[in-house]
């Protein structure tokens, strides 16, 4: 049975590989992604939606593995729908 690399060994095998390249012209990548991160997040509007406790544990659940409340979670989700980047997993179809 193969033993299941975390994601700290990936990234340093990745390193060790030179699989990652200097970021040229940093301060000005960084202030691009920090106002698009601004502009991404910035909340001006507010809404109230009823969800069933089962999608909304499950929201709850997701968003702890990713370390972010679960409203961030859920206004990501729907900023990516609306900006066509939301990708839907592709299903397995049985036999």
């Amino acid at each position: 049975m193969a033993i299941k690399k975390t994601e700290e060994e990936e990234i340093l095998e990745s390193v060790e590989r030179e699989e990652w390249r200097p970021v040229k012209r940093l301060s000005a990548e960084k202030k691009r992604y920090r106002e698009y991160a601004d502009a991404t997040f910035r909340k001006d509007r507010r809404i109230n939606i009823r969800l069933s406790s089962k999608d909304l544990m499950a929201i709850q659940k997701r968003a702890l593995e990713e370390g972010i409340p679960y409203q961030t979670l859920i206004s990501s989700l729907l900023h990516k729908y609306v900006s066509d980047r939301l990708v839907e997993k592709e299903r397995k179809r049985s036999a």
